[in-house]
C-alpha cells in the first residue's frame, strides 16, 4: 500500500486550498482515480474527498440553458426531465457508456477528467509517455487497435475515453473551474487537449484547479440528433468510433450541423469548417460522405487502427442519416445492424 493523506473538503475554498499541495488529486465518485492508484499508475500524495461539496445540482441559466454541477452523477444528469427533453443527445450519449452501477458513481466533473484507456498507459512495466513523460511510447508500433488515427503526435497515440464528452463538444459546452485566482470558464473545445510533446497533460486546468460546473448553451437539435457508438460488445466497452450528431432543420435544409467523434483522438474531435460545408444544404447521402470524407482527410492509422479510419466514414455517415430522420440511436438496443 503506497500512503497518502486523505482529506475532506467542506467547501469549494477548501477544497482549492487543499488542491494547492502538489500531487494532490480531488476524489468525486473514484471510478477512474481508485483504479488507476490500485495499478501503481497514479500515486497522489494527497487525495481530497469533494463529494461534501455542494455541486450536485441542475440548475436554469438566464439564457435558457441549464447549468450542472460537477458532482452530478451520470445517472441523475442522464434522466433529468430537462436534459431528456432539451438535451437528449447528452442524455443518450451517457447511457451509451460504462455501466449502470458506474454511471450511479461516476460525476459529471470525474467525467471529464477520466484518463485514456491505452493498454501501455495501465501497464507499468511498459515504456508510456503519458505516464512517465520521455520514456517513449509503446502504442507505436506496438498494439495499437484501439488507438488515435487523427490528432496523434510521436510522443502519444492515445484515445480519450469517454461517451459524454462527445456529446458535450457537439453541444458547444463550456467548463467552470475555480482555483486560487478565482473563477474562470472555458470552452469545451479548449479544455482537452491534443498530445503535442507533453501527452501527460491531458487538459488546460491548472493542477490547483477545480471543475465546479459544465454550462449548457440554448440548444435546437431536440429532434435530429443521434449518439451512435460502434465498439467490441454491446456494453460497458469504450468506443472504436463514437459519432455525436446534431442538425437543425428548416425547410429541409440543414440551417446547423455540429459533429463530435470520440474514440479517435486525444480529445473529442470536432472540425467548424467541415460542418460548415453542411450549412445550407439538403441533408442527402451525396451530401454526408462527402463530409465524412472532408472530416477524416488527415486521418492516419498505426498499423493495427487503419480499420478505424474507414470504420469512421461509415459510423459518420449513418449517423447523420439517422440524425436527418430523426431517428436517434436506441442505447437500449444497442445492435447496429
Amino acid at each position: 500500500m503506497i500512503r497518502f493523506d486523505y482529506v475532506r473538503a467542506n467547501s469549494v475554498a477548501e477544497a482549492v486550498t487543499a488542491l494547492s499541495s502538489p500531487g494532490t488529486r480531488a476524489l468525486a465518485g473514484g471510478t477512474n482515480l481508485v483504479d488507476l492508484m490500485k495499478y501503481d499508475v497514479m500515486k497522489p500524495r494527497r487525495v481530497v474527498d469533494i463529494n461534501r461539496l455542494p455541486l450536485k445540482d441542475i440548475s436554469e441559466r438566464e439564457s435558457g440553458g441549464l447549468r450542472i454541477g460537477a458532482l452530478v452523477t451520470n445517472t441523475a444528469l442522464a434522466w433529468d426531465a430537462r436534459v431528456a427533453k432539451r438535451y437528449p443527445l447528452l442524455a443518450s450519449a451517457i447511457l451509451a457508456g460504462a455501466s449502470p452501477q458506474l454511471r450511479n458513481a461516476a460525476t459529471t466533473g470525474g467525467n471529464l477528467l477520466q484518463r485514456t484507456r491505452c493498454y501501455y498507459f495501465y501497464d507499468t512495466s511498459t515504456p508510456c509517455n503519458k505516464r512517465e513523460p520521455g520514456s517513449g511510447c509503446s502504442a507505436i508500433g506496438g498494439l495499437n487497435r484501439i488507438h488515435a488515427i487523427l490528432g496523434a503526435s510521436n510522443s502519444c497515440i492515445a484515445v480519450h475515453p469517454s461517451d459524454m464528452c462527445v456529446a458535450l463538444a457537439a453541444l458547444d459546452a463550456e467548463v467552470e473551474v475555480v482555483g486560487p485566482q478565482g473563477v474562470r470558464t472555458i470552452p469545451f473545445p479548449e479544455f482537452h487537449r491534443l498530445p503535442g510533446d507533453d501527452p501527460q497533460q491531458d487538459n488546460t486546468m491548472q493542477a490547483d484547479e477545480l471543475i465546479t460546473a459544465v454550462i449548457l448553451p440554448p440548444a435546437n437539435f431536440g429532434r435530429n440528433h443521434t449518439y451512435l457508438k460502434v465498439r467490441d460488445r454491446l456494453s460497458y466497452a469504450f468506443a472504436l468510433v463514437s459519432v455525436a450528431a446534431a442538425l437543425e432543420m428548416r425547410d429541409g435544409i440543414v440551417r446547423d450541423a455540429r459533429v463530435a467523434l470520440g474514440g479517435v483522438a486525444h480529445k473529442p474531435w470536432r472540425d467548424n469548417e467541415a460542418e460548415d460545408l453542411l450549412n445550407g444544404e439538403r441533408p442527402d447521402e451525396t451530401t454526408f460522405r462527402a463530409f465524412a470524407e472532408r472530416l477524416m482527410r488527415d486521418a492516419k492509422g498505426q498499423g493495427h487502427n487503419d480499420f478505424k479510419i474507414e470504420l469512421a466514414r461509415r459510423t459518420i455517415l449513418r449517423a447523420l442519416m439517422q440524425a436527418a430522420a430523426g431517428t436517434p440511436q436506441n442505447q437500449s438496443d444497442k445492435v447496429i445492424r
